[in-house]
């Protein structure tokens, strides 16, 4: 049951960063008046790219971190901050820097295969994306939860490719204010993920604060609790 918490966790977090949804104007700018069959294949190289990516930055995060010199508070700290500003930038229905530029896409409607860059990356697997598997995987008990860590990795990057196929019937279903509105509760909830993880690091590198802290209110609770009033 634990497992499958963490593993829920992880997905709806990492949904949340990636957001395909923020995707699909992008997508349809580049390949929206291609034949059907070629936009399901850039749909397709999107999301393996997406896949292969976090897939390769999970894999291999216990050893960045070792070659680095990075321990898992100090890039839970930094993830946080990180992915705080991109949910900010979420709720206000804004496209976040760390997504792509618009030098980028710019760029990218002279490429013939937009699927690899800048769809696949970084618009779905961007930095975001990255730290947030990163500081799954580092906070992952046992080999199971990192195995349910890449599932969940798997299951999103699924759903990028069905919700980038379908990236026409979005548009027309959903409309601009409906993606909007999936953008700011995404944002609202990948900000909340982001404070969590600055707050984890935080107790983490250190130990003692907690504690102190707690001690200190518990001091302070009994002198500001108001005087009973004296019965006659």
């Amino acid at each position: 049951m634990e497992i499958l918490t963490f593993t829920l966790l992880s997905f709806g977090s990492l949904f949340s960063i990636v957001d395909p949804f923020a995707a699909v104007p992008v997508f349809l700018a580049l390949v929206g008046d291609h034949p059907r069959p070629q936009q399901k294949r850039t749909a397709l190289r999107a999301a393996l790219t997406c896949l292969v990516v976090l897939l390769s930055f999970g894999v291999a995060g216990s050893l960045i971190f070792r070659f680095f010199g990075i321990t898992i508070p100090a890039f839970k700290i930094a993830g946080g901050i990180l992915l705080f500003g991109v949910g900010l930038e979420m709720m206000r229905a804004q496209k976040s820097k760390t997504r792509g530029t618009a030098e980028e896409e710019h760029e990218a409607e002279t490429k013939e295969d937009v699927g690899l860059i800048p769809i696949g990356l970084p618009l779905l697997s961007g930095p975001g994306a990255i730290a947030t598997v990163m500081v799954f995987v580092g906070q992952a008990k046992d080999m199971s939860h990192k195995i349910g860590v890449l599932i969940a990795v798997a299951v999103v990057s699924l759903a990028s490719f069905l919700i980038l196929r379908s990236a026409g019937l979005m548009s027309r279903v959903l409309g601009k204010t409906g993606m909007n509105v999936i953008s700011r509760i995404m944002g609202l909830i990948l900000a909340a993920v982001a404070i969590q993880f600055v707050l984890d690091g935080t107790r983490e590198a250190f130990p003692g604060l907690a504690t102190k802290v707690g001690a200190a209110v518990e001091k302070a609770a009994p002198a500001s609790a108001p005087s009973a009033a004296p019965q006659e």
